[in-house]
Parts: structure tokens; sequence; C-alpha cells
């Protein structure tokens, strides 16, 4: 009796020895598709000839978490009729919040009216519109993004993602190709800057999260506007766009820097505003809501 009752537990085991092993076959090729590491060979090797680590790049490009994001990258080539609602952020909840932060934020923004000439209802507003406040500053992975996109130049990488797109929504194929090329070069500038910027910072760049578009953190900078305009806020000696005092006095810095100054009227702001995104909505938003946190 002894005898078949290991004989039972011996094949159970071996039964669950083999489910286990027939589903770590089956998960094996959807984190293949989604780490095709031939992708970026040439973009490692491109940026080790512009100065960067070899051995930093090519242990970052052999993190399982690093892979060529075409479910992100895809929003760029897909016609969309949806447009963002601004408007709803004129409404008295937002406003009395926006209030809320900048009595929550007084020396971060004060720092920035005294030091840099600018309004804080504009750089509190700006926060609102970009994240809430920080509560909503992206899940796409920045790496994967940017590295994603930059390598649309090359013929493989271009023709996986164009298979990657619902054939109802996509653009005409020229336009694809042409977009694509322009967002290549672009994301390449964007990758070199966003590596500089966790090199200097010791970040590790896989950790960092944020829009589809590559933008990160509570002001949603791009990394070049980081390198650029990005400032210590709270002086810890780091530049960290995940934090308020940092975010508020890089916005106060970037906005200096394309022409805002004390006494500034609508129309300046406008074209101030306007830098930040080019969007008229945006900048009309962005007016509206430092308005009416003056009340």
């Amino acid at each position: 009796m002894k005898i078949r009752s290991i004989d039972r537990h011996k094949k159970w085991r071996f039964g669950l020895i083999l489910v286990l092993l027939a589903l770590a076959f089956h998960q094996a090729p959807a984190a293949a598709q989604n780490h095709p590491p031939a992708f970026f060979k040439k973009l490692q090797q491109r940026l080790i000839a512009d100065g960067f680590d070899p051995a930093r790049i090519k242990a970052l490009y052999q993190n399982q978490e690093v892979f060529f994001e075409s479910k992100g990258v895809s929003l760029y080539f897909l016609h969309n009729e949806a447009t963002l609602d601004y408007h709803k952020m004129t409404q008295e909840s937002w406003i009395q919040e926006g209030r809320e932060y900048m009595r929550q934020q007084a020396d971060a923004l004060g720092k920035a009216k005294s030091e840099y000439g600018v309004d804080p209802k504009v750089i509190t507003a700006i926060i609102l519109v970009e994240t809430k406040f920080g509560r909503y500053v992206g899940t796409r992975s920045i790496i994967n993004t940017l590295s994603t996109m930059a390598v649309l130049t090359e013929r493989k990488p271009r023709e996986f993602l164009w298979t990657q797109l619902p054939k109802a929504r996509r653009l005409k194929r020229r336009q694809y190709n042409q977009k694509a090329a322009q967002k290549a070069d672009w994301a390449y500038k964007e990758l070199k800057a966003f590596l500089t910027y966790t090199s200097q910072h010791e970040i590790d760049p896989v950790s960092i999260k944020g829009s589809y578009a590559g933008a990160l953190g509570i002001a949603q900078f791009m990394p070049s506007n980081i390198l650029a305009y990005g400032q210590d806020g709270n002086g810890d000696g780091r530049i960290d766009l995940f934090d308020d005092a940092d975010s508020i006095i890089s916005i106060a810095s970037y906005l200096r820097h394309f022409g805002w100054k004390p006494g500034l009227d609508r129309r300046g702001a406008y074209e101030v505003v306007y830098h930040y995104n080019h969007s008229k909505y945006y900048v009309d938003t962005i007016l509206e809501i430092a308005n009416l946190l003056e009340g």
C-alpha cells in the first residue's frame, strides 16, 4: 500500500512539473515578441560612437525590461479624432485644489516669483493641466519609447511597427514613412539627452516612466529641456522632475528663458506659454486657470 501511495505521489509531482514546463514554454514567445534585441543593435553602436560608455549601453539594452514599445509609439501614427478636454480643469473643484497647492508649495512658488519673475498662478495652472498636480505623470517607459522611435529610420523596425498598427486608423504609408523619419531624428536627440541626464544624477534609466511622447515628471519636460532648463529647486543637489519644488523652479526657468517677465500683458503671456505647448486651446486654458486662481 505504501508503494502505491508513493507511486501516486511521484506521478502527481511529475504531472505538475510537466504543466509548469508547458506554461513556461507557452509564455516564452510572448516575452520574446516584446524584446527583439536585434532592433536596438545599430542604436547601441550609434550611442557608443557618440561617446556613451560601451559597458553601460550594452548592459542597458540587455535588460529584459527594455524592449521595442510598439503599443505606445503607435499612437503617433494613428488618425485620432479625439481631443483633450482641458476645459474641465477650469471647474471650481480643480481651482480650489490649485489654491491649496499654492499654499502647500508657497516657498517654491515664492522663489519662482522672486528669482525668476514668473507668476506662481501660471506655474500652478501648468502643473494642473499637465499632470493634475503630479497624480498622472505617465506609465510608459521613457527608455523604451525613445529607443523605439529612434530606430524607425531602419527598415526592419519601421516595417514591424507598421504591421502592429490597426489598418482602419493608421496613416497612409507615405505619411507614415515621412513621420517615422522625422520622429526618429528627434527621438535620438532626446534619447541622448535622457541618457546624459540619468548618468549625471545616477538614476536608473529603466526606472523612469512618463508619457507616450517621452515627457516625464510633474512638469512633463522632455529630456533635452531638463538639461537646458532643469533646476534644483529644493537644494538637494539633484534635478528631480518628480519633486514639486524642482518642477516649479524648472518651469519658471523655462518660461523666463522664453520671455516671461514681471508685468507681462496677456498677449506676451500667451506667446511665452505657447512655447510650452503649441496649442491655442492649451494656452487659453492655462491663462484662464491662472485668472481663476486669482479669486
